[in-house]
């Protein structure tokens, strides 16, 4: 009888305190992802830099991944919701540290966004706060500058029909600096991004001019601090991943510097089913220091700077048939000038995810890895594609051929130390370095065949022919220096349950 007294009472506390709770709709999303893999994205296979030769690449040809992903929404009304995403992976089948390995349980689980939307009562202004997906207004080949996750504040609001506009405070880095000589840990290591967007759409006609500006802490890319994604190619020395061959970077003295990006991407669907993009895009990031590279086999001295500034043209023309898309595209990057003095003229990016082609872009399933780059920053390229072509019901094809080209001067490999530029893992989100005496041509094959509505089965192809030229890097460096270069290539295989 003590027992259900205690009981009785519990629930009389709780009816009295209890306050009535409002409905909440929870609605599930997601992908369960399976990928195989052979391919081989290095473009030099040996390099040889004085008595010393070494194996441009030693990662295996085969490869078996798998991703999970999924994102739960709890809806209240259409004023307010939550929204969170779950990943599992990406594993590589028998690798311990991502959890693939017999009997590596739970290795590689992340929350991926965590965010909540809200609307300001009798307003039409909407908030979104929390770890969100963020990409800056894009078109023609996809997000040139930023498409990833990062911590914000996003508010959108609309000012007429046909014009709205946006404001977005973001924060991709704070508190990753590591002082191992001294007790500055965290000090001055914050970027901090704000952004405003204009989005306007018309009849056949829509434009979103967009810019961002940035605060750097001098610390933010220092002493081990970093991009989770690694994705970032405006650290302190514009070429790293490229040079090899200079001393660390003295730090400026100033706390702060700045960044900027500035774009302008527009469609026009007027003459329906033709469709024209372009996109426009400026970015710049003030020096954080200077360094010495070393400059041929005298190794001279040169003092650089790391500021980087650079700008991006893209365009599409396409049009829609019965059968297929087919279209044309082209892009045109700034590169550098042959001078390290006045820093670099390639343009920096954050994040970018470039889709022209899929496989020196993310045109296709890039989850699985095995793409080269995503960033056209120094390069042009002209290319030939039909997209969705299908003859047979639930089964379509994507064909591009790709002809890419560098705008980097040739006189710039004097400072790289070898061949490393063309290194995969080497050069990260930049892509090879590529000169103006260089160029690669890219073709993909893509074929997805829809078996149910929620299950797809992707092949991919790409091939990619290596135009690097032999002259203009063989005498790269410091040192006498060689490679071997050869062409690359990839086949996957994906299966995909969406849901």
């Amino acid at each position: 009888m003590k027992k259900l007294g205690t009981i009785a009472a519990v629930g009389a506390l709780a009816a009295l305190f209890a306050t009535p709770a409002q409905a909440i709709d929870f609605t599930a999303k997601g992908h369960w992802w399976m990928g195989f893999t052979a391919w081989q994205n290095n473009f030099t296979e040996k390099t040889r830099s004085g008595d010393e030769t070494r194996r441009t690449s030693s990662k295996d040809k085969f490869e078996a991944l798998q991703r999970f992903r999924v994102q739960i929404e709890a809806r209240a009304s259409e004023n307010l919701s939550g929204m969170l995403q779950f990943q599992i992976g990406n594993q590589r089948w028998g690798n311990a540290g991502t959890g693939g390995a017999l009997g590596a349980d739970g290795q590689v689980i992340k929350v991926r966004w965590a965010y909540m939307d809200w609307a300001v009562p009798e307003a039409d202004l909407k908030v979104r706060m929390g770890m969100q997906p963020i990409a800056l207004p894009n078109r023609a080949g996809g997000p040139a500058v930023l498409d990833s996750r990062s911590a914000a504040v996003v508010a959108s609001l609309p000012l007429t029909e046909n014009i709205g506009v946006t404001a977005m405070w973001l924060r991709p880095s704070n508190d990753n600096y590591t002082d191992n000589a001294g007790s500055q840990s965290n000090y001055l290591d914050n970027m901090d991004l704000f952004g405003l967007t204009v989005p306007m759409k018309f009849e056949g006609f829509e434009v979103e001019p967009w810019a961002l500006y940035g605060m750097i802490g001098k610390n933010t890319f220092a002493g081990g601090s970093h991009w989770n994604d690694g994705s970032s190619s405006f650290s302190l020395n514009p070429y790293h991943g490229t040079s090899g061959n200079e001393a660390e970077v003295s730090r400026t003295g100033k706390a702060y510097g700045s960044c900027f990006w500035a774009g302008i991407p527009l469609a026009i669907t007027y003459w329906d089913p033709l469709n024209i993009e372009f996109d426009f895009n400026y970015g710049y990031v003030e020096s954080m220091g200077r360094y010495t590279a070393f400059k041929g086999l005298d190794q001279t001295a040169v003092r650089g700077t790391t500021e980087r500034q650079g700008w991006l043209a893209k365009a599409l023309v396409e049009y829609k048939t019965d059968w297929g898309t087919p279209g044309i595209f082209g892009w045109y990057g700034s590169g550098d000038d042959g001078s390290i003095k006045n820093g670099s003229e390639r343009m920096p990016v954050l994040a970018p995810y470039g889709t022209f082609t899929s496989f020196l872009g993310d045109g296709g399933l890039a989850w699985a890895w095995q793409d080269c780059m995503v960033s056209y920053s120094g390069t042009w390229g002209l290319g030939l594609q039909i997209k969705d072509m299908s003859f047979l019901e639930n089964l379509s094809h994507t064909v591009r051929a790709t002809w890419w080209g560098g705008t980097n001067s040739p006189s710039m490999v004097k400072y790289m130390e070898e061949a490393y530029a063309w290194d995969y893992g080497s050069y990260n989100t930049d892509g090879p370095y590529m000169t103006t005496n260089d160029a690669l041509l890219e073709f993909n094959l893509s074929t997805n065949y829809k078996m149910y509505d929620n299950f797809d089965i992707n092949l991919e192809l790409g091939y990619i022919v290596n135009f690097m030229d032999n002259d203009t890097w063989k005498d790269a460096g410091t040192r006498n220096t060689s490679f071997s270069k050869q062409d690359a290539w990839k086949i996957q295989l994906a299966f995909m349950y969406n849901f």
